[in-house]
């Protein structure tokens, strides 16, 4: 195989966190970065990411979890690389695949990759009880609405009035699932 390109991929799930601690101080000679939740992989930058790698390539990711929150993905994302010629690897974990990997070594994204999506269910499933003990208190609102109840009342009689969708949502700032939300509501 030959000598190919070191490669980094960093994800964070939104544009305030920062991926300044994945895979700090190495040294690579491309690198792909997402700001989007791991809940798919319909990220720009690792689909470029997974056009751009060649046979001799290095993947290397910080976390399992970084590239992928469930299992089926995680394998999916590996066994795509691999069959490319891709070598994969994850920095915390210590691990690295190549697609001639043994049992064991499958075994072992496996058991990680499970435990990965384990522990993302358990906090998920923390804070939704922390959302609802919150909401019982009195302390948890939710999220401000995008609309005033008076712009959702002129968006309202727009709509009804034949105005296109996405044009309302251009004017208000809001997207248009936010504005059918809004519609759905006053139905």
């Amino acid at each position: 195989m030959a000598q190919g390109q070191r490669i980094s991929y960093r994800r964070v799930s939104t544009e305030a966190q920062s991926t300044e601690r994945q895979l700090d101080g190495l040294e690579f000679d491309c690198e792909f970065e997402d700001r989007l939740s791991g809940k798919d992989t319909n990220r720009p930058q690792l689909q470029a990411l997974l056009k751009y790698a060649r046979s001799g390539d290095v993947v290397v990711v910080h976390s399992m979890c970084r590239l992928a929150r469930n299992l089926t993905d995680l394998l999916a994302l590996v066994q795509e690389l691999t069959g490319k010629g891709v070598k994969v690897r994850f920095h915390k974990e210590g691990l690295e695949f190549s697609g001639d990997d043994s049992p064991l070594s499958m075994l072992m994204l496996s058991l990680m990759g499970a435990f990965s999506a384990f522990e993302r269910a358990i906090l998920l499933e923390r804070q939704r009880e922390g959302i609802h003990l919150a909401k019982q208190r009195g302390a948890y609102k939710g999220r401000k609405p995008a609309l005033t109840s008076m712009q959702a009342e002129q968006l309202r009689i727009r709509a009804n009035a034949g105005e296109s969708k996405a044009k309302l949502a251009r004017e208000l700032g809001v997207s248009r699932e936010t504005v059918y939300a809004y519609l759905r509501v006053a139905s």
